[in-house]
Formats: C-alpha cells, structure tokens, sequence
C-alpha cells in the first residue's frame, strides 16, 4: 500500500504477475491424448462385453454379471478422461488439477503394479510349465525371457513412461498460470489444497465400485474370518460406500473425523483381510462368485493364484504407502475448535 505526500488516500497496490510461458497448444495437445486414452478405456468396455457374450456362448467364460465391475471401472474412467481432456483443451483449472490428481495416481498404480508383476510373473510362468501349458522344456527359459520381456516393456510405457510424462506437463508452474491466466474465476478445486483434495478423489471414486458390486449378483467381501455373500456382502457394500462418500466430503472440508474415519476403516479392513485369508484361500472366494469350473482350473493351472494365503500380507504392504501419504495430508487439516 503507498500513500503520496499530499496526504491523498492509500492506492492499493498488487503484485506483478511472475512471468510464464503460455502452454495452451500444449494443453489442447494433452487434452486430445487424454480423450485418446478415454476411448481406450471405452474400447475395453465393448471388448469386455464381446468377450462375456463369446464366453456365455461357449459356456465357459464368465457372464455379464460377473464382468459388471469391471465394465463399471472402464466406463467411468471413460467418461472422466473424455470430460478431464476437454477441460485441458478449454484450460480450465479444474481439469489442469484433476489431471495432475490423476497422471499421479495412474504413476503410483503402475509403480505398485509392477512390483506386483515382477513378483507374480515367475511364479505364473512356473505354474504354466509344471501345467503343460508352456513351449517343451528345451524353449522354456527364451521364452520366459520374451514374455517377460514384452510384458514388462508394455506396462513400462503404459504405467511409468506415460503417467511420468503427464505429471510432469501438468505440474508444470506455465501450465498452471495458463489455466489461471484463461480461466480467471476460482473453481472447486481451487478451495482445497491438491494433496488433499487428491485424496477425496480417490476416496470418492472407489465408492461407485462398491455400490456396483451388489448389482453383480456374486458380491463376495471379506469379514472378520468369514466371506460375506448375498444380501449381507450386499450390505456391507452399500454401507462401506456411504462411509466412504462420507469421508471424503468430511475431509474435502477439512476435518479431522473424515481423516480419522479413513484411518479406522483402513485399519479395520487389514485386520479384517489377515483374518480371513488365514482361515479361506483365492480358490473358495471365487468358487462363491460362481466362476466357472473350467475357468477356476484354468487359474489354478497357470498359476493365478499361487499366491494362496499370502493374499492378504500382500495387500496389508500395498496399503503402507496410502498409510504415509495419510499422515503426510493430516497437517492441511483443521483441528477442533479452529
């Protein structure tokens, strides 16, 4: 604030702007491959449906019902992905932040499910060859190396190389103040900080997943050393995703109990996964989601669920790092009486 030596009244001053240079080519550049990847989520959905159709036809795949969530998480990251690309393309905040909030979950997926896959992809390979389903001992080793090899090089580029390249444009400080500079009037998702509002994302978007479960019909939900199915596994979908819904709004508003809340629930779901994983193995949880006697000895056979008990140990180390991030996001919180 300056005031002149005449005594005239206080002039408000403001800031210059920092400078920066305008990415908008390149935001309608990533917006174009983010509906790419949009109609690449919606192919998977018409794919998914071919192939419930071709396996009902033959009586050995699965049926619609058991392919419903699957469908349900192509389709919506459809619709999300074309709606976030022409955000991008108009520059809009909301979508700048969202798509940020995404290429980061998309790299931490891929990280995580590499490790899976590094662990898995021997012991799936051994499984193969022990069944007879592989090439003749003589090849196995090269071919080993090659599907490997083919496998780690796709979810290399799809998993780290793209969501790298994404975060690091969107992160960007010009990309930012492009989106500020073409859309100056302050949006939701400017009114949460983004680690937070990260967080009510990912929280909120599970909770779709659970609500589509009951309506597979073979919802099957670990509890306490039981399988909850039918109408109880229904409920305690529908249940769980109001908590969650509940959750995240309480923490898009910055209170503890919704922070608290996710911590209980995380807590309460490993106890509850260790529990039941050490009393029923992969092979009886999907026997009562009515998967197909040939398909569940094709699983056994390949290798898919060589893992057994361990299921649960394995989930509990993939929840460690939610676990940081949790306690990382708890300092932009309100504590009570503030």
């Amino acid at each position: 604030m300056n005031q002149s030596d005449s005594g005239t009244a206080p002039v408000e001053t403001t800031p210059p702007a920092m400078p920066y240079k305008d990415r908008s080519m390149g935001l309608t550049a990533f917006g174009i491959m983010t509906i790419m990847l949009g109609c690449l989520a919606g192919l998977f959905v018409l794919l998914t449906l071919f192939q419930s159709a071709l396996g009902g036809a033959r009586n050995a795949g699965l049926n619609f019902s058991q392919m419903l969530p699957v469908m349900a998480i192509y389709g919506i990251m459809a619709v999300v992905l074309v709606w976030l690309g022409i955000g991008s393309i108009m520059a809009r905040r909301w979508a700048r932040a969202l798509l940020l909030i995404f290429s980061w979950f998309w790299l931490v997926v891929g990280v995580l499910a590499l490790g899976f896959m590094a662990f898995l992809s021997p012991r799936m390979l051994a499984g193969m060859t022990a069944a007879g389903t592989a090439a003749p001992p003589a090849s196995n080793a090269r071919l080993q190396v090659i599907v490997m090899a083919v496998m780690f090089l796709f979810y290399g580029v799809f998993f780290l190389i793209l969501p790298a390249v994404w975060t690091f444009f969107y992160n960007s400080r010009h990309v930012k103040a492009t989106c500020e500079a073409r859309d100056p009037v302050p949006r939701w998702t400017d009114a949460c900080p983004l680690p937070v509002l990260g967080l009510c994302v990912a929280v909120m978007f599970s909770a779709p997943m659970m609500l589509v479960m009951p309506f597979s019909g073979h919802v099957v939900m670990p509890f306490f050393g039981m399988l909850l199915t039918g109408i109880p596994g229904s409920l305690f979908c529908l249940a769980f995703a109001a908590i969650w819904i509940y959750a995240a709004w309480s923490l898009y508003q910055f209170e503890q109990r919704g922070w608290w809340l996710i911590i209980f629930i995380l807590g309460v779901s490993i106890v509850s996964g260790l529990l039941t994983f050490a009393r029923h193995d992969m092979m009886e949880m999907y026997s009562l989601m009515y998967y197909p006697p040939a398909q569940l000895e094709q699983m056994e056979k390949s290798g898919m669920l060589i893992l057994g008990n361990h299921m649960a140990w394995l989930m509990s180390f993939s929840m460690l790092p939610f676990l940081g991030y949790l306690l990382y996001i708890r300092k932009f919180l309100r504590r009570p009486g503030q």
